[in-house]
């Protein structure tokens, strides 16, 4: 072989080696830093796994806000019509929180099924519900027989 090709080939490889580890870093460190969303059900059937960043959203359960004194601390009930989330979340919450109203939070569960939340995003206006929410509630409300006793269902008309 020529040395001229020889060199030519040898820059190739390097560039394509160069390409491959570079494509795969930046792939490893998207996969890291993704947040999947998992419903109430998925969360309770063992699906999501514990620790990792996640996030998970429903209606507010009415009845379930519950606030510390004197603290910023808050834990509330977040259900997707099958099975409830426990969230705790130490922050200020949205202006448009509410009992009844969907909601989605992001954090890491723990070993409890508890989430503990590092950011809770509420809905906009009385039209709009996240996407992943209203797909994971309509799903819910499509398997009546499946469903788990919820002692008040939030109100959602699919």
């Amino acid at each position: 072989m020529h040395p001229v090709r020889k060199q030519r080939l040898q820059w190739i490889l390097l560039i394509l080696v160069a390409t491959s580890i570079g494509i795969g870093l930046v792939v490893y460190t998207l996969r890291q830093n993704a947040n999947y969303f998992y419903t109430p059900s998925q969360i309770a059937s063992g699906v999501a796994p514990l620790g990792v960043a996640l996030r998970a959203g429903g209606m507010v359960t009415k009845g379930s806000l519950h606030r510390i004194a004197d603290s910023l601390e808050v834990s509330f009930d977040v259900s997707d019509g099958a099975a409830r989330l426990r969230v705790h979340f130490t922050g200020i919450l949205p202006d448009l929180f509410a009992e009844g109203q969907a909601a989605v939070v992001t954090g890491k569960l723990d070993d409890q099924s508890i989430m503990r939340a590092t950011q809770v995003l509420a809905k906009h206006d009385e039209n709009y519900m996240p996407p992943e929410v209203a797909d994971a509630m309509l799903e819910a409300y499509k398997r009546p027989d499946e469903r788990a006793r919820v002692d008040e269902e939030p109100y959602y008309e699919p």
